[in-house]
């Protein structure tokens, strides 16, 4: 995937969010610093999207995200399953390598509670 970390990436990105994957590519805020845990964690988006074929991703990301706003507003983010397989798995180097296809699935299945 390529990073692109530049003024178009500022302007993409609304504060609070320090990247942002569009596959095949990773808008980087310029004031952030890029780590490989925040490369992980959006190698996992990436690998959702291709899954998803691209567009289905965001429509279901953003339906998933109004309904999880109308449930409880401050765990909305938190709670998208793209989000929470991302979160517990960023520190992993080697996720991808095992990952099973829709790992994603899992998480509105089981107990896990929003990750904040």
């Amino acid at each position: 995937m390529k990073i692109i970390q530049n003024k178009l990436s500022d302007l993409m990105l609304a504060k609070g969010f320090a990247s942002l994957t569009i596959w095949p590519f990773i808008f980087v805020r310029t004031d952030v610093t890029i780590t490989r845990q925040l490369l992980t964690h959006e190698e996992i988006h990436g690998r959702q999207q291709l899954e998803m074929l691209w567009l289905p991703f965001f429509v279901w990301y953003l339906l998933e995200w109004l309904i999880r706003l109308c449930i409880n507003r401050a765990t909305a983010y938190w709670s998208i399953a793209f989000e929470q397989e991302a979160y517990h798995h960023d520190r992993r180097d080697n996720y991808l390598l095992h990952r099973t296809p829709y790992a994603w699935v899992r998480y509105y299945f089981s107990s896990q509670q929003a990750i904040k």
